[in-house]
């Protein structure tokens, strides 16, 4: 038997994250890779699994420590001393990645995503309550646009009545030892939330004409959401929502609300492009390497987004970061939901690595072991329904990013060819922008310029 220290391992883009369950007490017997503690940050929860096999001497973390990459979790009396010298595994993050993730992302991938992607775990998205009108006195218990400072001091069960009741608990003051946050503080914040509605809409309906027109309030003349007993009409059956669907919902919700949305829509002619896809497939299929038109569409948006940079940007407040690298985000259905994963530096690799790695990213979502680094990071996501069908569609923009790609199943089409009308492979495209970044005419020539790329590959080399 050996003495052996279990440190946490890589976690990501993540300098600290906040212990919020411990899953094991002295003299409990663990396995190699069984979890340990569950750790939060603001965007995901991820279990730290322990290196080793055998029985806890002593725990060196409690709830609410901030721990990082090599802070130490606690001693193990090792089953063998062969085990020591074992090199530790990357952090598994929970099944959710995410966005409590993401990357999601995105409305089909995708942070997918999937996710997008997904993509790793943001906040819950708080409702938005509008400022009193100047004839009320109260001052608005929710302040989405304030400053928030570190993660709230909470227990997993308050981590989880604050989520489904989409309280954001940087927003809720703790009353509890060392200002823990307790039930009752977060029954407070919903009844003051509350109370600031009714007296907004009480306000409204005094003056009608004051809220009224484009520049009215959010709340004046919304109908409530319908109550239905839905069981009076028949048989039905409740099924909690998947993990990654409720974190991928909230970031879905917020990235519409928040993103002025346009979709643009068009056509690539990707007759050449499919027959060679087919002609690369045989000459690889001893090496078991499946190349499909997501693979091309990744090569062919990086050459859009090095001749559009506003494309390949983010929002970060006055200014806009303009990237000089190109991680492409795609959504992979997984059995939970929507994840994104990220190929990383996509400008620097040939379709055949780009496949390669696109089937081991989208195998590692569906098998629940995508890590948070290998979410974030996106510059630009694709959205591609082509297995399933469709026409076209809009997909929502994976914030912080300004653009999505959608696709949908190419068809056989006649087009005309100056003579006669020719059979074409036509593939749907359709790119939802932020119009708060891009203008038509610019979102116009990105969808043209990759269609005309599509077209003839031979132009990325340009």
């Amino acid at each position: 038997m050996a003495l052996v220290e279990v440190k946490v391992p890589d976690i990501g883009d993540f300098e600290t994250v906040d212990v919020i369950e411990l899953l094991v007490k002295p003299g409990d017997t663990v396995k190699a890779e069984q979890s340990l503690i569950t750790v939060e940050s603001d965007k995901a929860s991820m279990e730290i699994p322990s290196s080793h096999a055998g029985v806890v001497k002593e725990l060196k973390v409690k709830l609410g420590d901030k721990v990082s990459e090599g802070s130490l979790v606690l001693l193990l009396e090792a089953a063998d001393a062969a085990s020591v010298g074992a090199e530790p595994k990357p952090v598994s993050p929970d099944a959710a990645a995410a966005p409590e993730l993401p990357a999601t992302p995105v409305s089909a991938p995708p942070e997918v995503t999937a996710a997008p992607a997904a993509a790793p775990a943001p906040a819950p998205l708080p409702v938005a309550v509008p400022e009193p009108m100047a004839s009320t006195a109260a001052l608005p218990a929710h302040e989405p646009t304030s400053p928030k400072g570190t993660l709230p001091h909470a227990s997993p069960t308050i981590r989880k009545l604050a989520r489904e009741l989409g309280v954001p608990l940087a927003e809720v003051q703790g009353t509890g030892p060392k200002s823990r946050i307790t039930q009752e503080d977060v029954q407070d914040f919903v009844r003051r939330v509350m109370a600031g509605i009714a007296t907004t809409l009480a306000a409204a309906a005094k003056a009608p004409a004051a809220s009224s027109g484009a520049g009215g309030g959010a709340f004046p003349g919304l109908l409530p959401w319908p109550q239905v007993d839905y069981a009076k009409f028949g048989p039905i059956e409740r099924r909690d929502l998947s993990r990654i669907k409720k974190i991928s919902g909230a970031n879905l919700h917020r990235n519409w609300v928040v993103i002025p949305h346009v979709t643009n829509h068009d056509d690539a002619d990707i007759t050449e492009l499919e027959a060679f896809r087919v002609q690369l497939n045989k000459e690889n299929e001893k090496a078991g390497i499946k190349v499909t038109m997501l693979a091309f569409l990744i090569k062919a948006c990086v050459a859009a987004l090095k001749k559009f940079p506003d494309f390949n940007a983010s929002l970060d407040g006055d200014q806009l970061v303009v990237k000089q690298y190109f991680h492409i985000g795609f959504a992979a259905d997984t059995p939970n939901g929507l994840m994104v994963p990220v190929i990383k530096d996509a400008d620097q690799k040939g379709i055949l690595q780009i496949s390669k790695e696109m089937s081991e990213l989208a195998q590692k979502a569906r098998d629940g072991k995508l890590s948070p680094t290998e979410m974030s990071g996106g510059c630009f996501s694709i959205s591609s329904l082509g297995g399933i069908g469709g026409r076209y569609f809009t997909p929502i923009i994976n914030a912080p990013e300004v653009a999505i790609l959608g696709v949908c199943k190419s068809a056989i089409e006649p087009r005309w060819d100056g003579q006669v009308f020719q059979p074409r492979l036509m593939l749907p495209l359709s790119l939802s922008w932020d119009h708060r970044v891009i203008d038509g005419a610019s979102a116009a020539r990105f969808n043209a310029y990759l269609g005309q790329i599509l077209g003839d590959f031979r132009r990325v080399l340009l």
